[in-house]
């Protein structure tokens, strides 16, 4: 099956299954970013992302979109939709083992300025003590701008309370490998937030933190290393 029709046939699957299902959870927010310390194209640079995710019986997906503004102007938009396929559901057998809790067929689109990208592969969900979540996705990318590689992202989320206030840690780790047009690359991006929203209202989700991004080799260009923080403010809806 080619690479188009495997990514087609997950959307569509995802689609149709989520068609007939209410979402067992999904969520909503806006986030901005302000950082100073980026590389290649904008040293400073002010992002407003939007990103929605959702989980249904037989799939999962995630979407976010960035609006990046940086220095003299120059604007930019990056987005990303990964929806997902369990195995476990569709199939009815419980593929659990070790810290693996679902094994998934993963797919993602990410396109800019002059690009779509598109990964496919195979995903396990994890079960670890006090994450509120963490995956492993390993993807073949087939990439319209340069050679086709492949790639290793991690996904987690560990909540905390420091007595009565509640904090977020979460993030991705995005590693691909190196190909005769450009080097491998390492994304690790971590978000640190505080809920401020609580002291809203108990249903009010605000967070105030820091986002930090180590980028080695960013875009697989040679020594163009990342170590950017950035001020973050999150509302989910």
């Amino acid at each position: 099956m080619k690479l188009t029709q495997l990514f087609t046939a997950t959307v569509l699957a995802s689609a149709a299954v989520g068609a007939q299902a209410q979402p067992i959870w999904q969520d909503f927010s806006l986030s901005g970013l302000y950082g100073e310390n980026y590389e290649v194209v904008n040293e400073k640079q002010t992002t407003l992302t939007v990103e929605y995710t959702a989980k249904i019986k037989y799939a999962d997906v995630f979407f976010f979109v960035d609006r990046m503004r940086g220095t003299d102007d120059i604007k930019s938009t990056y987005f990303e939709l990964s929806p997902r396929l369990s195995l476990g559901e569709v199939t009815g057998q419980k593929l659990a083992f070790g810290p693996v809790k679902d094994v998934l067929v993963s797919t993602t689109w990410e396109g800019g300025e002059g690009f779509d990208n598109f990964l496919y592969g195979v995903g396990f969900d994890l079960d670890i003590p006090y994450f509120r979540y963490a995956s492993i996705n390993l993807y073949r990318a087939n990439n319209e701008n340069v050679d086709d590689d492949y790639q290793l992202t991690l996904t987690y989320g560990v909540p905390f309370k420091l007595g009565t206030e509640e904090f977020l840690v979460d993030g991705f780790l995005d590693w691909s490998t190196e190909e005769d047009d450009h080097d491998s690359e390492m994304n690790w991006t971590t978000q640190w937030k505080w809920n401020v929203g609580k002291h809203i209202s108990p249903n009010t989700n605000l967070y105030l933190g820091i986002e930090h991004s180590i980028w080695n080799n960013k875009f697989g260009i040679p020594n163009a290393d990342e170590n950017n923080v950035s001020a973050l403010v999150k509302y989910h809806f």
